[in-house]
C-alpha cells in the first residue's frame, strides 16, 4: 500500500521544481556569458545568501510531516507546475511568491511557515528588486550618484559623477547600484532570524536598517574610490576588487544580522 504524501514533501517538491527551474536558466545563461569557470567562481551571478536561503527554506518546509494535502492544494500545485513550465522565467518567481504566501497564511506547522517566509524573502533580491529597478532605475541610480557626488565634492548629472581630478566622469551602471545588496541584507536578516527562532523586538527594524546602511556605505565608498580619477577607475574596477567588496559587504550583512539576533544565537551555541 502506497504511503500518503506528507505536506512537507508535497510543497517542498513544488518549491524545488519552481526555484530549480528558474535557477537553471540563470546558471545556464551565466555559464554561456561568462564562461563556466568564471561563472562558478562568481556563483553564477547569484549571491551565496540566496543559495543558502533557498536550501534552508526548503529544508524547513520539508519538516512538515502532516498528511492532509487538500484537493484545493492539488489544484494549486497543478497551476504552480503550469506556470513554471511556461518559457518565461519571471513566472516561476511569481509562482514561488504565491505559494510562499499561501503556506504562510494556511500552514499549521511553524517550521513550514518559517521556510515559506525565507523563500518569500529570497524572491526579493532574485526577482522583485530587479523588477522594481526596471521601473525606477533613473531615480535609484541618481540616489547612488548623489551620495558619491556629496562624498567627493564634485558635480553630478543624473547617474554621472565628475572625477575629482576633472579628467572625466564616472558612470554608475545598474550592476553598481546599492539596491541589490539592500535586498540581500533584508534576506539575510529574515533567514538568520528564522534559523534561531528570533522573537520579535522593537529594535528589529533598527538592526535591519543598520545592515542596509552598512551596505550602502560600502558601495558608496567603493564608487567614490573609482570616482577619484580615471587611473583609480581603471586600476580598481575589476573582478578582484568586486570580489573583495562583495566579501566585505557579506561580512557586514551577516555580522549586523547576527548582532540583532545575538540572544537566540548564543543560546544555540
Amino acid at each position: 500500500m502506497a504511503r500518503e504524501l506528507d505536506r512537507g514533501e508535497y510543497f517542498g517538491g513544488l518549491f524545488i521544481l519552481g526555484c530549480g527551474s528558474a535557477f537553471a536558466s540563470l546558471v545556464f545563461h551565466s555559464g554561456e556569458d561568462l564562461g563556466w569557470a568564471v561563472a562558478v567562481f562568481r556563483t553564477f551571478e547569484i549571491s551565496v545568501v540566496v543559495w543558502i536561503s533557498f536550501i534552508l527554506g526548503v529544508t524547513f518546509v520539508l519538516r512538515d510531516r502532516t498528511t492532509s494535502v487538500r484537493g484545493f492544494e492539488i489544484a494549486l500545485g497543478a497551476g504552480f507546475v503550469f506556470l513554471i513550465l511556461l518559457p518565461f522565467v519571471p513566472l516561476s518567481w511569481i509562482a514561488v511568491t504565491g505559494l510562499s504566501l499561501y503556506i504562510l497564511l494556511s500552514a499549521d506547522v511553524a517550521d513550514s511557515r518559517r521556510g515559506a517566509l525565507i523563500l518569500l524573502a529570497m524572491t526579493v533580491p532574485i526577482f522583485w528588486s530587479r523588477l522594481l529597478f526596471q521601473f525606477f532605475a533613473s531615480f535609484i541610480l541618481a540616489v547612488d550618484a548623489t551620495l558619491v557626488s556629496w562624498l567627493l565634492g564634485t558635480h553630478r548629472t543624473g547617474n554621472l559623477v565628475e572625477f575629482v581630478d576633472h579628467s572625466g566622469q564616472l558612470v554608475i551602471f545598474p550592476p553598481c547600484s546599492s539596491i541589490a545588496n539592500l535586498s540581500l541584507a533584508f534576506l539575510c536578516w529574515i533567514t538568520l532570524s528564522q534559523i534561531v527562532s528570533h522573537k520579535k523586538s522593537n529594535y528589529d527594524f533598527l538592526w535591519c536598517l543598520l545592515a542596509c546602511a552598512a551596505v550602502v556605505a560600502v558601495n558608496v565608498i567603493r564608487l567614490s574610490i573609482l570616482g577619484l580619477s580615471e587611473w583609480h577607475y581603471s586600476t580598481f574596477h575589476n573582478q578582484w576588487s568586486d570580489a573583495i567588496t562583495n566579501v566585505i559587504t557579506l561580512g557586514l550583512i551577516v555580522g549586523v544580522s547576527a548582532l540583532g539576533v545575538r540572544r537566540e544565537l548564543f543560546q544555540l551555541i
